[in-house]
């Protein structure tokens, strides 16, 4: 390393400033912390709140983005608990209301006529009816309750309280009239779309992270003391390493996942042991390559053990490959878990997962509500192009030609 090097900082940062100096690899990483942003925050920002976005309304099922329809809440008769600002983060929030999509609504004789929603070809009105009692006041007993001609009355400890048509109109209208646009429609249940997707993010996400930290942590220990201590143990971890490369990665993913389970966790377990083995071997390669080298002799002089010298001194230099690597299979471990939820072997519903998205909605390819099964498969795209880019950008930057 010359002078100038010596002056921009040391290597870690040029290699930085090599990295956000890309502008592909700089997009790349800002889309990705936007998705990470959109799936830790998702509960909070999806239109959809209810635990895995899986609120349904048959009626207004397929429909095609940008879709406006009102619902009428109509509360529970058991009462939703509250959950706290940190589970609804975690698992969103049970709705306190049965929402009905509706056309039109009319007070008649303190009740309320719903026109439910139905398409135009249909040529068919359905309605119901309920009491403005079981609707406003679900809570009061029907003694305190007296409805008059124009006035509603309800006694209780507060006191004598009387509510005139107007003002019944206005509390319906204020508080049990939700009108909703579904910017990227509804699938075919009539769930939100847009919020299927951002939940689904976090299913992607968590499976890349969890599946490139397995496969970190076996392979990185695997290849760390195959490459250092040779021999017979060298020979044993590549003689396993070996096995496991010569069987295909989906086979194997398939086999653990029968041997797992089909399941949310499974799935992460399984594809986190299957791409320890490319980690292993370039671990052990660059171990090899640094374990002669002056300063690694100097420890052992000094009395180190070797644990201390592979993990103190051998393993911060190869984390630039790694790296590399960790970047390639995000992308890998986001397509494998979309192939095996399109296998139906992947995480199960309700949980959203764009493969599983992809698969409810491929037969809608040949119709003209294609969007259901192209708007995953364009979030699956993106993502991954985003971490191969990030990961070419990596290769870069850490290229030790490129650092003079």
């Amino acid at each position: 390393m010359n002078n100038s090097t010596n002056r921009l900082g040391s290597p870690w940062r040029v290699a930085f400033r090599r990295f956000f100096g890309n502008r592909l690899s700089l997009c790349s990483s800002l889309f990705v912390g936007v998705v990470a942003l959109m799936a830790l925050l998702g509960y909070l920002m999806a239109p959809d709140s209810t635990p895995w976005a899986n609120n349904q309304h048959l009626e207004i099922a397929t429909k095609k983005p940008g879709f406006k329809v009102d619902f009428f809440l109509i509360p529970r008769e058991v009462k939703t608990k509250q959950a706290s600002f940190f589970r609804r983060i975690i698992g969103g929030q049970q709705n306190e209301y049965r929402e009905v999509p509706i056309l039109a609504y009319q007070l008649n004789e303190w009740n309320i006529i719903l026109t439910e929603y139905t398409e135009p070809e249909d040529s068919l009105t359905i309605e119901s009816t309920y009491s403005v009692q079981e609707i406003l006041f679900p809570n009061h007993k029907p003694q305190t309750i007296l409805c008059k001609p124009n006035a509603i009355t309800i006694t209780d400890d507060a006191g004598i309280t009387e509510y005139s048509v107007a003002e019944i109109e206005s509390i319906i209208e204020r508080d049990f009239i939700k009108t909703q646009r579904f910017w990227f429609g509804t699938d075919r249940f009539g769930r939100d779309m847009l919020s299927r997707l951002i939940i689904g993010a976090r299913i992607s996400l968590a499976v890349g992270f969890i599946a490139v930290a397995i496969s970190l942590l076996i392979g990185i220990t695997l290849g760390a003391l195959a490459g250092y201590a040779r021999g017979w143990l060298d020979d044993l971890i590549m003689w396993f390493v070996n096995v496991v490369w010569s069987i295909p990665t989906l086979l194997m993913v398939i086999a653990l996942t029968m041997v797992l389970g089909k399941g949310f966790w499974q799935i992460f377990v399984a594809v986190g042991l299957t791409m320890w083995v490319e980690v292993a071997r370039v671990v052990r390669g660059q171990v090899m390559s640094l374990r002669e080298k002056e300063y690694v002799e100097a420890a052992k002089v000094l009395g180190f053990g070797k644990f201390r010298i592979i993990f103190r001194h051998i393993l911060p230099n190869v984390m630039g490959p790694v790296a590399i690597i960790s970047a390639g299979n995000f992308a890998t471990a986001i397509l494998l878990e979309a192939g095996l939820s399109f296998l139906g072997i992947g995480v199960q519903p309700p949980i959203p997962s764009w493969g599983t998205m992809i698969k409810d909605h491929y037969g809608f390819l040949i119709m003209d509500k294609a969007f259901l099964a192209i708007m995953p498969g364009v979030a699956i795209m993106l993502l991954v192009l985003a971490f191969t880019l990030i990961g070419n950008g990596l290769r870069d930057a850490l290229d030790p030609r490129e650092i003079e």
